[in-house]
């Protein structure tokens, strides 16, 4: 069993090598199953009478890192020998191991996020380096090796602004204060380029904005309030298929509280913005509740490229600031004002808690693809793809509406 954070951008090249070379069927368009049976057969391929030790599940894991590009942390059971993780050599998912303290000796467990080993009562160790192999053998014995020649650290920094929990720990780093960091940058630019916003009150778009919109009211001197009361059962709406289905779901998940809108010039503080079907949805909402002016400020820099490590936001043509300048964006989401937080703002917000983060994975932002390998017509073939899913869900979008509004009503 395997189960993988992350995306690999050549999972293709990989199928036809697995079914030409390795003579192994891969079923479905996941490239997690690619994964795994380069694993599975590099497992077998090192093996002796099919039988494994420590050091030829290494070996397995290196070859894995010279077949696979991308970005991918690894949890794997292997059945009969025990639990192995691995990193990849970028380190751009976050990977960590946790260690239980017990009478009888230590127990370990490995997950993508720290909140897991929390969550079970174990304390967190460290975290998986990059191109490092963690493995734990059925007696509870702990093994690892680096298992790549040449590594770098590169943390997605997306993972600070939006993907992680704020409870977590990601390469030495808390999530919660990268984010009240981010409202400080917000804070210092707004006094700086935008004194003459005239700002009652700072209100957040629930809920990975909090501590930012909580750290901005701070720095500006306003009050701070809840504006929206957020409907727990609708999932992340920029992941969402289809226009229509992402319009209808945000007026589900959000609802305004009138008082804190009505006559007041209120800053709206999200911590991206991706499509920008949210963005305005929000901006109209906090108009009809009574807002005089509505501001808008992203804790992340303009979303202008392709994501390929493995954020569902893969084509340009679905990102409101690929093609707009920062006025033409705060004019399409209806607000009187837009404030982007500066790239190097936010990797100083990271970097603060850990001047050892000399590199990030900002990709999203700036277009830098860390590993090097990701061409223009990889970037083309992705997009024809899209647009091909994406025309098939806006056909489907007034029946996923009906079944919404069924589900709900």
């Amino acid at each position: 069993m395997l189960g993988h954070n992350g995306n690999l951008i050549n999972s293709e090249e990989l199928k036809e090598e697995m079914f030409r070379q390795d003579l192994r069927h891969i079923n479905t368009s996941s490239d997690s199953e690619v994964l795994l049976n380069v694993l599975a057969h590099e497992l077998e391929k090192g093996s002796v009478k099919l039988r494994l030790d420590p050091q030829t599940i290494f070996s397995a894991v290196a070859n894995v890192h010279r077949r696979c590009k991308g970005a991918y942390t690894v949890t794997a059971m292997i059945a009969g020998y025990g639990v192995l993780a691995f990193r990849d050599p970028y380190g751009i998912r976050p990977a960590v191991i946790g260690i239980n303290e017990t009478d009888a000796g230590p127990e370990y467990m490995v997950a993508s996020e720290s909140v897991a080993i929390d969550a079970l009562g174990f304390r967190l160790l460290r975290d998986i380096a990059p191109g490092e192999a963690v493995f734990i053998d059925e007696d509870g014995n702990f093994y690892s090796q680096q298992c790549a020649p040449k590594t770098t650290l590169n943390p997605c920094i997306f993972e600070f602004v939006y993907l992680a929990r704020p409870d977590s720990l990601i390469d030495g780093v808390s999530v919660y204060e990268t984010r009240l960091n981010m409202g400080e940058k917000l804070a210092e630019k707004i006094r700086r380029d935008y004194k003459h916003l005239d700002i009652d009150v700072v209100i957040p778009i629930p809920d990975s904005s909090r501590p930012s919109a909580m750290q901005l009211a701070q720095g500006l001197g306003v009050a701070y309030r809840e504006g929206f009361v957020k409907n727990r059962y609708i999932g992340r709406t920029f992941i969402m298929p289809g226009q229509a289905v992402r319009r209808k779901s945000v007026r589900q998940k959000l609802n305004a509280i009138g008082m804190e809108f009505k006559g007041k010039n209120v800053m709206l503080v999200d911590d991206s913005i991706v499509r920008g079907t949210t963005s305005q949805e929000i901006v109209q909402m906090a108009r009809e509740a009574g807002a005089r002016r509505v501001y808008f400020a992203s804790a992340a820099p303009p979303v202008r490229f392709p994501n390929v490590y493995g954020i569902d936001m893969p084509t340009r043509a679905e990102l409101i600031a690929a093609h707009r300048t920062e006025a033409e964006v705060c004019a399409e989401i209806g607000a009187d004002a837009l404030i982007y937080q500066d790239l190097e703002a936010l990797k100083e917000c990271v970097r603060k808690l850990n001047p050892r983060l000399t590199s990030f994975e900002t990709s999203c932002f700036d277009g830098h693809y860390i590993t090097g390998d990701v061409t223009s017509d990889y970037l083309s073939a992705i997009e024809v793809r899209r647009d091909a899913a994406r025309d098939s869900e806006d056909e489907s979008d007034g029946a996923q509406l009906d079944l919404n509004l069924v589900a709900t009503g």
